[in-house]
Protein backbone atom coordinates (compact mmCIF):
# COMPACT_ATOMS: atom_id res chain seq x y z
CA UNK A 1 0.00 0.00 0.00
CA UNK A 2 0.89 3.75 -0.26
CA UNK A 3 2.25 6.00 2.34
CA UNK A 4 -0.17 8.26 3.62
CA UNK A 5 1.01 12.16 5.42
CA UNK A 6 0.38 11.16 8.63
CA UNK A 7 -0.53 14.47 10.46
CA UNK A 8 -3.35 14.73 12.94
CA UNK A 9 -2.90 18.42 13.41
CA UNK A 10 -3.88 18.78 9.96
CA UNK A 11 -7.11 16.75 10.42
CA UNK A 12 -9.84 18.66 10.91
CA UNK A 13 -8.80 21.32 7.72
CA UNK A 14 -8.84 18.17 5.72
CA UNK A 15 -12.10 17.10 7.15
CA UNK A 16 -13.70 21.04 6.02
CA UNK A 17 -11.77 20.31 2.95
CA UNK A 18 -13.84 17.11 1.96
CA UNK A 19 -16.84 19.03 2.91
CA UNK A 20 -16.74 21.81 0.52
CA UNK A 21 -15.68 19.37 -1.91
CA UNK A 22 -18.79 17.34 -1.14
CA UNK A 23 -21.38 20.29 -0.78
CA UNK A 24 -19.70 21.22 -4.52
CA UNK A 25 -20.72 17.84 -5.76
CA UNK A 26 -23.89 17.92 -4.87
CA UNK A 27 -24.85 20.92 -5.22
CA UNK A 28 -26.49 21.03 -8.71
CA UNK A 29 -29.01 18.58 -7.08
CA UNK A 30 -30.06 21.14 -4.33
CA UNK A 31 -29.03 19.19 -1.96
CA UNK A 32 -29.14 19.63 1.92
CA UNK A 33 -26.39 19.84 4.37
CA UNK A 34 -24.13 17.02 4.69
CA UNK A 35 -24.01 15.23 7.72
CA UNK A 36 -20.25 14.93 8.63
CA UNK A 37 -18.96 11.69 10.36
CA UNK A 38 -15.71 12.15 11.41
CA UNK A 39 -12.90 9.60 12.16
CA UNK A 40 -10.52 8.86 14.90
CA UNK A 41 -7.27 10.51 14.27
CA UNK A 42 -5.19 7.53 14.42
CA UNK A 43 -5.36 3.55 15.32
CA UNK A 44 -8.63 3.16 12.81
CA UNK A 45 -7.29 1.19 10.04
CA UNK A 46 -8.08 -2.12 10.71
CA UNK A 47 -6.63 -3.72 7.94
CA UNK A 48 -3.06 -3.38 6.46
CA UNK A 49 -0.74 -4.54 3.45
CA UNK A 50 3.09 -4.12 3.47
CA UNK A 51 5.90 -5.10 0.94
CA UNK A 52 9.07 -6.26 2.34
CA UNK A 53 12.06 -5.10 1.41
CA UNK A 54 15.49 -6.84 1.62
CA UNK A 55 18.43 -4.99 3.06
CA UNK A 56 21.82 -6.17 4.75
CA UNK A 57 20.06 -10.11 4.89
CA UNK A 58 17.33 -8.23 7.19
CA UNK A 59 13.68 -7.73 5.96
CA UNK A 60 11.77 -4.44 6.49
CA UNK A 61 8.41 -2.94 5.73
CA UNK A 62 7.97 -1.14 2.76
CA UNK A 63 5.45 1.43 1.90
CA UNK A 64 5.89 3.14 -1.06
CA UNK A 65 5.19 7.21 -1.76
CA UNK A 66 2.33 7.40 -4.35
CA UNK A 67 3.62 7.21 -7.69
CA UNK A 68 7.15 5.94 -7.13
CA UNK A 69 7.61 2.04 -6.56
CA UNK A 70 11.37 2.22 -6.44
CA UNK A 71 11.91 4.21 -3.56
CA UNK A 72 11.08 2.32 -0.66
CA UNK A 73 10.05 3.89 3.05
CA UNK A 74 10.95 1.69 5.53
CA UNK A 75 9.00 1.16 8.79
CA UNK A 76 8.82 -0.31 12.33
CA UNK A 77 5.12 1.15 13.14
CA UNK A 78 1.80 2.11 11.09
CA UNK A 79 0.03 4.86 13.39
CA UNK A 80 -3.09 4.67 11.05
CA UNK A 81 -3.21 1.15 11.88
CA UNK A 82 -5.02 -0.46 14.42
CA UNK A 83 -3.89 -1.03 17.81
CA UNK A 84 -3.51 -4.48 17.33
CA UNK A 85 -1.84 -3.97 14.00
CA UNK A 86 0.95 -1.88 15.75
CA UNK A 87 1.35 -4.31 18.43
CA UNK A 88 1.44 -7.67 15.90
CA UNK A 89 4.05 -5.41 13.53
CA UNK A 90 7.62 -6.09 15.94
CA UNK A 91 7.01 -9.61 17.11
CA UNK A 92 5.75 -10.97 13.41
CA UNK A 93 9.34 -9.14 12.31
CA UNK A 94 11.19 -11.22 14.91
CA UNK A 95 9.66 -14.30 13.99
CA UNK A 96 10.43 -14.18 10.62
CA UNK A 97 14.16 -13.14 11.59
CA UNK A 98 14.36 -15.92 13.54
CA UNK A 99 13.33 -18.59 10.71
CA UNK A 100 14.93 -18.82 7.65
CA UNK A 101 11.90 -21.29 6.61
CA UNK A 102 9.71 -18.23 6.93
CA UNK A 103 11.67 -14.98 5.72
CA UNK A 104 12.67 -17.39 2.82
CA UNK A 105 11.28 -15.58 -0.13
CA UNK A 106 8.46 -13.88 1.84
CA UNK A 107 7.40 -10.74 0.21
CA UNK A 108 4.36 -9.38 1.34
CA UNK A 109 2.66 -9.04 4.80
CA UNK A 110 -0.68 -8.71 5.16
CA UNK A 111 -2.55 -8.52 8.36
CA UNK A 112 -6.73 -8.11 9.42
CA UNK A 113 -8.49 -7.48 12.63
CA UNK A 114 -11.11 -6.36 13.99
CA UNK A 115 -12.65 -3.81 16.48
CA UNK A 116 -13.56 -6.84 18.75
CA UNK A 117 -9.37 -7.53 19.07
CA UNK A 118 -9.59 -11.04 16.88
CA UNK A 119 -6.30 -11.15 13.97
CA UNK A 120 -5.29 -12.94 11.18
CA UNK A 121 -2.05 -12.36 9.16
CA UNK A 122 -1.41 -13.38 5.95
CA UNK A 123 2.31 -13.89 4.20
CA UNK A 124 2.90 -14.29 0.83
CA UNK A 125 5.88 -16.35 -0.93
CA UNK A 126 7.27 -15.82 -4.05
CA UNK A 127 8.20 -20.15 -3.38
CA UNK A 128 6.12 -23.26 -2.90
CA UNK A 129 5.19 -23.79 0.69
CA UNK A 130 6.08 -27.34 2.24
CA UNK A 131 5.74 -29.41 5.52
CA UNK A 132 8.49 -27.12 7.24
CA UNK A 133 6.97 -23.70 6.33
CA UNK A 134 4.40 -25.29 8.13
CA UNK A 135 6.05 -26.35 11.41
CA UNK A 136 7.35 -22.86 11.41
CA UNK A 137 4.09 -21.31 10.67
CA UNK A 138 2.22 -23.36 13.42
CA UNK A 139 4.77 -22.36 16.45
CA UNK A 140 4.45 -18.46 14.97
CA UNK A 141 0.66 -18.77 15.27
CA UNK A 142 1.05 -20.30 18.96
CA UNK A 143 3.51 -17.81 19.63
CA UNK A 144 1.43 -14.62 18.18
CA UNK A 145 -1.95 -15.49 19.00
CA UNK A 146 -3.46 -15.58 15.82
CA UNK A 147 -4.67 -17.14 12.67
CA UNK A 148 -2.07 -17.26 9.91
CA UNK A 149 -2.34 -17.83 6.55
CA UNK A 150 0.46 -18.82 3.61
CA UNK A 151 0.34 -17.65 -0.02
CA UNK A 152 2.48 -19.10 -2.87
CA UNK A 153 0.94 -18.95 -6.48
CA UNK A 154 -2.63 -19.85 -6.15
CA UNK A 155 -1.84 -22.30 -3.39
CA UNK A 156 -3.50 -21.12 0.16
CA UNK A 157 -2.70 -22.86 3.52
CA UNK A 158 -4.83 -21.79 6.84
CA UNK A 159 -2.90 -22.13 9.87
CA UNK A 160 -6.08 -21.49 12.18
CA UNK A 161 -8.60 -20.15 10.55
CA UNK A 162 -9.12 -18.34 7.42
CA UNK A 163 -11.11 -15.28 8.88
CA UNK A 164 -11.81 -12.89 11.47
CA UNK A 165 -14.55 -12.27 13.47
CA UNK A 166 -15.98 -8.79 14.08
CA UNK A 167 -18.99 -7.48 15.97
CA UNK A 168 -21.19 -4.08 15.09
CA UNK A 169 -23.77 -2.01 17.16
CA UNK A 170 -26.78 -0.81 15.39
CA UNK A 171 -29.54 1.07 17.47
CA UNK A 172 -28.42 -1.11 20.17
CA UNK A 173 -28.31 -4.19 18.58
CA UNK A 174 -24.89 -6.41 18.50
CA UNK A 175 -24.46 -7.71 15.21
CA UNK A 176 -21.81 -10.25 14.52
CA UNK A 177 -19.83 -10.27 11.01
CA UNK A 178 -17.32 -12.88 9.71
CA UNK A 179 -15.00 -11.42 7.65
CA UNK A 180 -13.08 -14.01 5.03
CA UNK A 181 -9.68 -13.36 4.39
CA UNK A 182 -8.60 -11.70 0.94
CA UNK A 183 -12.31 -10.79 0.61
CA UNK A 184 -13.61 -7.14 0.80
CA UNK A 185 -14.46 -5.51 4.65
CA UNK A 186 -14.88 -1.61 5.33
CA UNK A 187 -11.19 -0.35 6.38
CA UNK A 188 -12.28 1.64 8.63
CA UNK A 189 -14.21 -0.16 11.49
CA UNK A 190 -15.49 3.29 13.55
CA UNK A 191 -16.59 5.06 11.00
CA UNK A 192 -18.03 1.83 9.31
CA UNK A 193 -20.43 1.88 12.32
CA UNK A 194 -21.57 5.31 12.51
CA UNK A 195 -22.43 4.31 8.42
CA UNK A 196 -24.34 1.58 9.45
CA UNK A 197 -26.17 3.40 12.24
CA UNK A 198 -27.20 6.49 9.46
CA UNK A 199 -28.29 4.13 6.63
CA UNK A 200 -30.42 2.45 9.67
CA UNK A 201 -32.12 5.58 10.62
CA UNK A 202 -32.26 6.81 7.29
CA UNK A 203 -33.91 3.65 6.00
CA UNK A 204 -37.00 4.21 8.54
CA UNK A 205 -39.38 1.50 9.89
CA UNK A 206 -40.62 -0.04 6.52
CA UNK A 207 -43.66 -2.57 5.91
CA UNK A 208 -42.34 -2.79 1.89
CA UNK A 209 -39.54 -4.68 1.09
CA UNK A 210 -36.25 -3.54 0.29
CA UNK A 211 -33.76 -4.93 -2.99
CA UNK A 212 -29.57 -4.67 -2.02
CA UNK A 213 -27.42 -4.79 -5.16
CA UNK A 214 -23.40 -5.36 -4.10
CA UNK A 215 -23.86 -6.86 -0.80
CA UNK A 216 -21.17 -8.19 -0.04
CA UNK A 217 -20.67 -10.08 3.31
CA UNK A 218 -23.74 -9.02 4.56
CA UNK A 219 -22.55 -5.67 6.10
CA UNK A 220 -25.90 -3.55 5.61
CA UNK A 221 -27.79 -6.79 4.75
CA UNK A 222 -27.88 -7.65 8.36
CA UNK A 223 -28.85 -4.01 10.25
CA UNK A 224 -31.23 -2.75 7.58
CA UNK A 225 -33.19 -6.43 7.06
CA UNK A 226 -34.50 -5.31 10.35
CA UNK A 227 -35.87 -2.12 9.15
CA UNK A 228 -37.50 -4.28 5.88
CA UNK A 229 -40.99 -7.26 5.53
CA UNK A 230 -38.35 -8.65 2.81
CA UNK A 231 -35.27 -8.47 1.28
CA UNK A 232 -33.43 -9.53 -2.30
CA UNK A 233 -29.51 -8.96 -1.69
CA UNK A 234 -27.05 -9.85 -4.65
CA UNK A 235 -23.41 -10.16 -5.28
CA UNK A 236 -20.96 -11.56 -7.48
CA UNK A 237 -18.10 -13.01 -4.91
CA UNK A 238 -18.58 -16.59 -4.05
CA UNK A 239 -16.34 -15.79 -1.11
CA UNK A 240 -18.72 -12.76 0.08
CA UNK A 241 -22.13 -14.85 -0.90
CA UNK A 242 -20.85 -17.76 1.20
CA UNK A 243 -19.50 -15.56 4.36
CA UNK A 244 -23.24 -13.65 4.10
CA UNK A 245 -25.19 -16.23 3.98
CA UNK A 246 -23.21 -17.47 7.78
CA UNK A 247 -24.12 -14.06 8.84
CA UNK A 248 -27.24 -14.44 8.47
CA UNK A 249 -27.73 -17.86 9.88
CA UNK A 250 -25.37 -16.58 12.73
CA UNK A 251 -27.56 -13.16 13.42
CA UNK A 252 -30.62 -15.22 13.33
CA UNK A 253 -31.94 -13.18 10.04
CA UNK A 254 -34.26 -15.26 8.08
CA UNK A 255 -36.13 -12.88 6.06
CA UNK A 256 -33.05 -12.22 3.65
CA UNK A 257 -32.92 -13.99 -0.03
CA UNK A 258 -29.58 -13.46 -1.16
CA UNK A 259 -28.75 -14.83 -5.27
CA UNK A 260 -24.87 -14.52 -6.67
CA UNK A 261 -25.85 -12.22 -9.38
CA UNK A 262 -23.97 -9.05 -11.11
CA UNK A 263 -26.20 -6.42 -11.15
CA UNK A 264 -26.02 -6.18 -14.61
CA UNK A 265 -27.67 -9.64 -14.59
CA UNK A 266 -30.38 -8.85 -11.95
CA UNK A 267 -31.41 -6.00 -14.45
CA UNK A 268 -32.02 -8.21 -17.08
CA UNK A 269 -34.23 -10.82 -14.65
CA UNK A 270 -36.36 -8.00 -13.70
CA UNK A 271 -36.98 -6.95 -16.92
CA UNK A 272 -37.51 -10.35 -18.21
CA UNK A 273 -34.77 -10.21 -20.56
CA UNK A 274 -34.11 -14.05 -19.31
CA UNK A 275 -34.40 -16.69 -17.03
CA UNK A 276 -31.80 -17.41 -14.35
CA UNK A 277 -31.36 -20.49 -12.32
CA UNK A 278 -29.66 -19.08 -9.57
CA UNK A 279 -33.40 -17.07 -9.23
CA UNK A 280 -35.17 -20.88 -8.84
CA UNK A 281 -37.71 -20.67 -6.28
CA UNK A 282 -37.46 -16.76 -6.27
CA UNK A 283 -40.63 -14.48 -7.07
CA UNK A 284 -39.60 -11.48 -8.26
CA UNK A 285 -43.06 -10.41 -8.87
CA UNK A 286 -43.63 -11.38 -5.40
CA UNK A 287 -41.71 -8.65 -3.89
CA UNK A 288 -43.31 -5.09 -3.35
CA UNK A 289 -40.03 -3.18 -3.30
CA UNK A 290 -39.97 0.29 -2.16
CA UNK A 291 -36.29 0.73 -1.48
CA UNK A 292 -33.08 -0.27 -3.29
CA UNK A 293 -30.09 0.12 -1.40
CA UNK A 294 -26.67 0.30 -3.21
CA UNK A 295 -23.01 0.16 -2.54
CA UNK A 296 -21.10 -0.16 -5.98
CA UNK A 297 -17.61 -0.10 -6.49
CA UNK A 298 -15.50 3.30 -7.06
CA UNK A 299 -16.94 2.87 -11.20
CA UNK A 300 -20.25 3.78 -9.66
CA UNK A 301 -23.16 1.93 -11.05
CA UNK A 302 -23.40 1.25 -14.81
CA UNK A 303 -26.27 3.11 -16.78
CA UNK A 304 -28.37 0.56 -16.84
CA UNK A 305 -28.19 -0.64 -13.34
CA UNK A 306 -28.52 3.24 -13.01
CA UNK A 307 -32.10 3.02 -14.71
CA UNK A 308 -32.91 0.48 -12.61
CA UNK A 309 -32.83 2.41 -9.43
CA UNK A 310 -35.16 4.68 -11.12
CA UNK A 311 -38.04 2.31 -10.67
CA UNK A 312 -37.86 2.80 -6.84
CA UNK A 313 -39.67 5.36 -4.70
CA UNK A 314 -36.44 5.34 -2.58
CA UNK A 315 -32.91 5.19 -3.70
CA UNK A 316 -30.00 4.45 -0.63
CA UNK A 317 -26.93 5.00 -1.96
CA UNK A 318 -23.39 4.10 -0.38
CA UNK A 319 -20.77 5.87 -2.64
CA UNK A 320 -16.63 5.41 -2.19
CA UNK A 321 -16.52 7.82 -5.02
CA UNK A 322 -18.00 11.46 -4.69
CA UNK A 323 -17.33 12.03 -8.82
CA UNK A 324 -19.34 8.58 -9.86
CA UNK A 325 -22.33 9.30 -6.88
CA UNK A 326 -22.38 12.66 -8.77
CA UNK A 327 -22.75 11.46 -12.17
CA UNK A 328 -24.81 8.83 -11.26
CA UNK A 329 -27.48 11.46 -9.57
CA UNK A 330 -27.06 13.55 -12.25
CA UNK A 331 -28.74 10.69 -14.58
CA UNK A 332 -31.18 10.25 -12.04
CA UNK A 333 -32.06 13.76 -11.69
CA UNK A 334 -35.12 14.16 -13.33
CA UNK A 335 -37.12 11.72 -11.19
CA UNK A 336 -35.79 11.75 -7.38
CA UNK A 337 -34.19 14.97 -5.51
CA UNK A 338 -31.70 14.16 -3.08
CA UNK A 339 -33.87 14.35 0.60
CA UNK A 340 -30.69 13.41 2.98
CA UNK A 341 -26.64 12.99 2.29
CA UNK A 342 -23.75 12.31 4.66
CA UNK A 343 -20.04 12.44 4.25
CA UNK A 344 -18.12 9.50 6.16
CA UNK A 345 -14.38 10.15 6.56
CA UNK A 346 -13.21 6.82 5.74
CA UNK A 347 -10.03 7.49 4.66
CA UNK A 348 -8.44 10.22 6.63
CA UNK A 349 -5.13 12.07 5.56
CA UNK A 350 -6.11 11.29 2.35
CA UNK A 351 -8.09 13.39 -0.67
CA UNK A 352 -10.89 9.92 -0.47
CA UNK A 353 -14.27 10.16 0.88
CA UNK A 354 -17.29 7.81 1.29
CA UNK A 355 -20.46 9.47 0.63
CA UNK A 356 -24.38 8.71 1.49
CA UNK A 357 -27.40 9.38 0.19
CA UNK A 358 -30.92 8.89 -0.26
CA UNK A 359 -32.92 9.76 -2.93
CA UNK A 360 -36.67 9.89 -3.10
CA UNK A 361 -38.94 10.04 -5.94
CA UNK A 362 -40.24 13.73 -7.03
Amino acid sequence: MSATVFDPAQYDQQLAEKVVRLRELLAPFAAPEPEVFDSPREHYRLRAEFRLWRENEERFYAMFAPGDKHTPILIEDFPIASRRINELMPRLKAGWQSSQTLSFKLFQVEFLTTLSGDALITLAYHRPLDEAWQREAERLSADLGVSIVGRSRGKRIVIGRDHVDEEMTVAGRTFRYRQPEGAFTQPNGEVCAKMLNWAYEVMGERTDDLLELYCGNGNFTLPLATRARQVLATEISKTSVNAALHNLADNGIDNVSLVRLSAEELTQALNDVRPFRRLAGIDLKGYDFGTVFVDPPRAGMDPDTCELTRRFERILYISCNPETLAANIAQLSDTHRVERCALFDQFPYTHHMEAGVMLVRR
